[in-house]
């Protein structure tokens, strides 16, 4: 008898983790790696049964640089157009925060930058 009241005392005694929706934005110029890591983060996700929301594509953002070609002023005016393309994907995954490390537990490329929201689960 008190060998199946220690069980169940010791079965209560486990403490589930709260869940939390995490935004993660991943940031790049490529869109290749930025798909490949995005991809990547949602087939870990999935396999531990979290729930996940995304990729959605932000708007790219594009900055461009215009200069004049002839560096003295003189002769014809021609100019040159640089741009860079700044592209955004976003993606929400509702699971316990230690678990983030497990599922972004990869080579993620160096053109890829990553930020984490950590916020309380809404349903």
């Amino acid at each position: 008898m008190v060998d199946a009241k220690e069980k169940t005392k010791g079965e209560k005694d486990e403490v589930h983790e709260e869940i939390h929706k995490i935004r993660m934005t991943l940031r790049g110029r490529e869109t290749k790696p930025l798909e490949y890591t995005c991809a990547e983060i949602i087939a870990r996700a999935k396999e531990q049964n979290f729930r996940v929301s995304g990729p959605r594509r932000i708007p790219t953002k594009v900055l461009t640089v215009t200069t004049r070609r002839s560096p003295c002023g003189n002769g014809t005016n021609t100019y040159d157009h640089f741009e860079m393309r700044i592209h955004k994907r976003v993606i929400d995954v509702w699971c316990p925060s230690s678990v983030v490390k497990e599922i972004t537990n990869f080579r993620i490329d160096t053109g890829v930058d990553v930020s984490l929201l950590l916020q309380s689960a809404e349903h």
